[in-house]
This record gives structure tokens, sequence and C-alpha cells, in this order.
């Protein structure tokens, strides 16, 4: 929210949020989803994201995206719809900010690792990793930033809005910590805030578009190629048509500009017709609705074709494929040298916990760089010339 703005009814009320765990004064100045997003801006972890995997590897180039980047182009895709369909713009940021804080080293091959690795243990079959649930884990309890309580202690509202997913067996195992807390909707399947719906769309937005843009600069996916997108093809002909002889980076830029801002106003016209049409009362009644922050049914395959696209020709290309089998491989190493000889670990992270989710802590707050230096380490071996 900015200054002299006014909020949707619809909108999330600073001044009416469900609060936080731990009872705090209000602070001085600003106000509660402001408070947030300042306390995860100045956390632990989200420092780390610096140097966590977004696609390519740290070590690959300085100019690929990271974690840290992704999640400020989150924020800022977010930002921009969210002022202009009257929606708390600090609660969108704060979310936006900390929806990636307990993502592993090494992007979803990370993940896909370590839960393999949790699912692996015979005491621990339907427990597994999803890094979601380690966001809010990294918010509620393994920060340690206050004197008071573990965790930065953040509202209801955003925690609610981080917790993106949650399979069902966690969601029951959440509600009986918490009852009636921010798993509940999953249980009852309703909606979180339009601020929570807003960001999940603003981070496909950021991810469609950034990888793209890292594939074309990293040489392994070619602009021409894709031309079989639509949207690609039309925002490419609206640069060429003003800029004739535009070519190579330049032209990248201005074509994904166009892509995001193609995004960003459909989803912000055809989030309006659906605020419009159901008419919320206030932001109670958001919940009981199929979610009303949306594409157009067109803007809406046009991401999925971005999205096949980009699992098909990015994501599975082989040279990708062959460095995060290795990475999944350097989360597998750590994993079984830890968990066989705990002692291997910081004291801070050998204390109050199961050995098994100590571990999986450990590992996901580590950067590529830090697991790769532990595993050589540990092991002995150099798993990237240059990393």
């Amino acid at each position: 929210m900015t200054a002299g703005s006014v909020l949707h009814r619809a909108a999330s009320d600073p001044t009416r949020s469900r609060g936080r765990r731990h009872p705090e004064p209000r602070a001085p100045f600003g106000d509660e989803y402001g408070c947030d997003r300042d306390r995860v801006v100045h956390s632990t972890a989200f420092r780390r994201l610096v140097y966590k995997t977004q696609v390519f590897l740290n070590h690959e180039g300085d100019l690929f995206r990271t974690r840290l980047t992704h999640s400020l182009e989150v924020a800022q895709l977010g930002r921009s719809a969210a002022r202009a369909l009257g929606l708390n713009e600090d609660l969108v940021e704060a979310i936006a900010l900390a929806h990636d804080l307990g993502h592993t080293p090494f992007g979803h091959a990370g993940q896909e690792a370590l839960d393999a690795c949790l699912r692996s243990l015979q005491h621990q079959p339907n427990g597994g990793f999803e890094h979601n649930l380690q966001s809010l884990r990294v918010v509620d309890r393994l920060e340690q930033q206050h004197a008071a309580f573990d965790g930065l202690n953040l509202t209801f509202e955003t925690r609610e809005g981080i917790l993106k997913r949650c399979p069902m067996r966690h969601a029951h195992a959440l509600e009986a910590i918490e009852p009636d807390g921010v798993a509940r909707r999953f249980i009852d399947r309703t909606q979180p805030s339009l601020e929570a719906q807003l960001v999940n769309l603003a981070d496909e937005i950021a991810y469609n578009s950034h990888d793209i843009d890292d594939g074309v600069r990293s040489g392994l996916l070619h602009l021409d190629q894709l031309d079989e997108l639509p949207l690609v093809r039309r925002s490419r002909g609206e640069v060429l048509a003003s800029y004739r002889q535009l070519r190579g980076r330049r032209l990248l830029a201005e074509t994904m500009r166009r892509i995001r801002s193609h995004q960003v106003a459909d989803l912000v016209d055809a989030t309006r017709l659906a605020l419009d049409a159901a008419a919320p009362a206030d932001s109670t009644a958001v919940r009981q609705r199929e979610p009303l922050v949306r594409f157009s049914p067109e803007m809406a395959e046009h991401n999925a074709q971005l999205k096949r696209f980009l699992r098909g020709n990015l994501y599975r290309h082989a040279r990708v494929v062959e460095t995060t089998g290795r990475a999944r491989g350097v989360i597998g190493d750590l994993f079984a040298a830890y968990l066989g000889d705990p002692q291997l670990l910081p004291a801070e992270h050998r204390a109050g916990d199961k050995p098994h989710r100590a571990v999986a802590d450990y590992i996901a707050g580590m950067t590529d760089r830090f697991a790769l230096r532990e595993h050589c380490r540990l092991t002995g071996r150099t798993v990237f010339d240059g990393a």
C-alpha cells in the first residue's frame, strides 16, 4: 500500500490482520505487512538466496538469475499489479520476497534430491521435502533474529501466502499444531487472500520470462525457435515493427519486456472483471469463492504453452540434466554423511530436533557454493570445475 492509495474492499487491511503467533506491540511506524517485509529483507535466509540456483548453477555465470533476483522480480511484478487493482502492496511484497526462503541449493534438483533422501528413510516414507513447507518453517522456527521467540513472527496473512501448496497429510499435521491456522484452507478447500493469489501468478510470469531470457543467454535456447509460441511471436513482431534492424540482446530484452507487460495487463483486466462479477464484500468473502486473481482463458493458455516449452527445451536439455544430476549427487552425499555422523553438523544444528530433520534443515539452508565446499571437504571430490 502506498501513501494516498485506496484499498479495494476485498483487499487485506493491515488493521484487521489476524495477527502474529507471538503477541507484539505494534510497530511505531508503518503497518503490520510492511513490518513483515522488512523482517524478511533483514533475515539470514533472504541473504542466502543470492547464491542459490534458479536454473543455472551459480558458478555458470554472474548474470543468470538466482533465487534472490527471482524473488525481487516477483515482488516488482506483484506490486505493479497490486497497485492497479487496489490490493495491499506491502503484503504482496512480503509474500513475494519470502516465498522461496525454504528453497534448497541447486534449485529444483536440490529439492528433488533432498525429498528422495527423506523418503528413503524407513520411518519417514510419507515425509519428504517440500520447499513451500520449508519456507514456512524458516519464518516460523529457523530464523533466529529475536530474543523472545524463534522465527520472524510474521502475520497470519503473510505466512498463509508463503504456504502456496500443502499436501493434505501435512495440512492436518500443521492444523494439529496451529488450530484454524495457515493450513486450514487446504482442509476446507478455500482460497487465500487476493494478495496471495496475485503472488502465485506473478511468480509464474517471472520465472517463465526470466528462464527464457537466461536460456537464450546461455545458448541453450534460440530466439528463432521461440517463434512457435504465439505470445513470443506476437511480442517479437511488435518490436520488429518499430525497430526493424534490431537484433541480439536488445531484441531479446524488448521482446521479454513486452511478454511481461502483456501478461500483467491481462491479469489486471481479467481480475477486475472477476472482482466486479463476484462483488466480494470484504477479504473474508474472497475465501469462499474460486480464485479471483486470474488470467483470461487465452492468456492462461499462452502461459501453459510457455511452461511446456521450457520444460521440454530448457529444463530437460542435456546440459541442464547433466549438471543437475551432479547437483543431486552432492545433496545425496551430504545427507548420508551428516545423518551417518551428526557430529559433522555445527553444534547449533545438532540440538533439539530429529536427526533427519536437522540434517534437512541444514542442507536446505546452504547456498550452492557452500554445499560444494562442504561436499569437497567431506568427500575430497570437486564436482564442478571453477565452482
